[in-house]
């Protein structure tokens, strides 16, 4: 809370004055860290004649002492004053009104808030509106003063709120128009609309931030440290466009050698992590650059493991698959290349519909003599689909080896393997919610079952043995109600659950994993029609 209040502190309004725009978003319910204790009286700055800067400091005082009656008491005195500029002491009394509503919503002091609540509301309308008909669009006060008047109308939850955003928003571009005005007040007024969920506005006003910002003489290490710095604010948005200016510039300028190390780092940043914030698309699009500048060449073994991993959790798996192949070729006894065959196989199989092509690459890392993860599921695979065609004879084959290779070192997957041999030996069919994974996906007359319609999610996708990880998917949105009554569904669930028992009432489980690999977890949704989804994802377990 400091760090965002401590930058916040130092906006200003610019109109002919400059003085604080204390945040819309405060927490007024904590206190502020690191202020001295509470006064009886908070000092003015400057009580023989207050300045713009004192003004400021004053309001800060108020603001932080919870002191709103008399900050608007004392600011309205300060009116009397020739030498104090009347559109900030309007401003500042609205924004004070504003924030002690706020305060006492938080802190649940429904006595005040009721007894006094609208007159409250009425200052904040007349003192708002006021500043905005004594300045013009060029000034800041003006956008700033419509902004307190919009968001006290969006609380309220009234129907004017509407026009008056589209007012703010026809004023916040005018104002950009005129030469003296900032990028930064563009800036604080899409914060706002994005705060409030107005993201179609906040990107408008972002659009014309970000190129108000570009026109200027920024340069282009100003304009990184910026994009950097928003995407540590967590707002990909401005983040990401200003990355695209920035990206812009040094493709035209900067030297090879320097430019993909540069576009690197900038993917890095967006690519999937088990925790904080990413964009998996926008990684893919800095990745795609670097192809365009230097060719696939210029991809490492860990850049393309990078990039197909990110793609592979951004659920674009025919992408995915692509990368994959690009590291098992270029990188062939690469620290990665087992899990890139197995994925590869796991691809091509239930995500593309080849059985042909995914089984070569199973085959591949059954060959293989090491003890590895991959190669153990890689076994099971075989086994499984040997199965589902009713090879049983060869499907017993891969279910042994499974057990002779793997001995005691991967307990689920042996697990795994003895209850499709004890199908085979005892006659009876393969468990119904595998089967019917392996129908949806494999079946020719099932192929309008693809995955992209039933999001699945896995939260982390990297965890650790014995690590919990949470299973979910939204399928009833993607299949939609009947008439008034939403559709009953069932949720088949196979694979590697770990240590869960998902029932077919469940949209969601946590599990966890006492071995390591890559875990392929598949759903079927079933509606009182049949079929009416599939997924799989895959966890990868260290």
């Amino acid at each position: 809370m400091k760090t965002k209040y401590q930058r916040l502190k130092n906006l200003f309004l610019t109109c002919s004055f400059t003085f604080l725009l204390l945040p819309f978003n405060l927490s007024f319910a904590d206190e502020a860290k690191g202020s001295s204790a509470a006064t009886d009286k908070v000092v003015p700055a400057n009580p023989d004649k207050e300045t713009h800067e004192s003004l400021k400091i004053t309001a800060e005082n108020y603001f932080k002492e919870r002191k709103y009656n008399e900050c608007a008491e004392y600011l309205e005195s300060l009116a009397q004053k020739e030498e104090t500029p009347e559109p900030a002491l309007n401003y500042l009394i609205a924004l004070t009104r504003y924030n002690q509503l706020k305060y006492l919503e938080e802190s649940q002091n429904w006595n005040d808030y009721f007894n006094n609540g609208e007159d409250y509301r009425q200052q904040i309308q007349s003192y708002a509106q006021e500043a905005i008909e004594s300045t013009s669009l060029k000034d800041s006060v003006n956008i700033y003063a419509r902004l307190i008047l919009w968001k006290l109308h969006k609380d309220q939850g009234d129907s004017s709120q509407e026009e008056i955003l589209s007012g703010l928003l026809n004023a916040v571009l005018e104002n950009a128009k005129s030469a003296e005005a900032t990028a930064g007040l563009l800036k604080d007024v899409a914060d706002q609309l994005l705060l409030s969920g107005d993201k179609i506005y906040s990107r408008r006003l972002y659009k014309a931030y970000v190129e108000k910002l570009a026109a200027s003489k920024i340069s282009d290490e100003e304009l990184n440290a910026s994009a950097t710095g928003f995407f540590k604010d967590q707002n990909l948005e401005l983040s990401e466009a200003l990355y695209d200016v920035y990206i812009s510039r040094i493709a035209a300028s900067m030297p090879k050698e320097k430019l993909i190390p540069a576009l690197t780092e900038i993917a890095k940043q967006f690519t999937y992590k088990p925790a904080g914030i990413q964009d998996m698309l926008y990684a893919e699009k800095v990745f795609a650059k670097i192809e365009e500048a230097a060719g696939k060449d210029v991809f490492d073994e860990a850049l393309l493991y990078l990039r197909a991993f990110n793609l592979e959790k951004a659920k674009d798996f025919a992408k995915a698959k692509d990368v994959y192949l690009d590291l098992i070729n270029g990188f062939p006894a690469g620290t990665q290349i087992n899990e890139a065959i197995y994925k590869t196989g796991i691809i091509y199989v239930y995500i593309l519909r080849d059985l042909k092509e995914g089984r070569n690459y199973f085959e591949k890392l059954a060959q293989k003599e090491t003890l590895d993860p991959q190669i153990i599921s890689s076994f099971y695979q075989l086994g499984l689909l040997s199965q589902w065609e009713s090879d049983l004879i060869k499907a017993k084959q891969y279910y042994n080896k499974l057990i002779e290779v793997a001995k005691d070192a991967y307990a689920e997957k042996i697990n795994l393997a003895k209850e499709r041999l004890k199908e085979i030996d005892e006659a009876k069919p393969m468990d119904y919610n595998l089967k019917s994974f392996l129908d949806a996906s494999l079946k020719p007359e099932n192929a309008v079952f693809d995955t992209a319609k039933t999001e699945l999610q896995l939260t982390p996708y990297n965890v650790k043995k014995n690590e919990s990880l949470s299973v979910a998917t939204s399928a009833s949105a993607a299949v939609g109600e009947s008439g008034c009554m939403p559709v009953e569904l069932q949720y088949l669930w196979s694979g590697d659950l770990g240590s869960a028992r998902a029932s077919a009432g469940q949209h969601s489980f946590e599990t966890a994993y006492s071995d390591s690999g890559t875990k392929q977890i598949n759903l079927v949704v079933v509606s009182p029609a049949g079929f009416a989804g599939r997924s799989m994802d895959l966890a990868d377990v260290q």
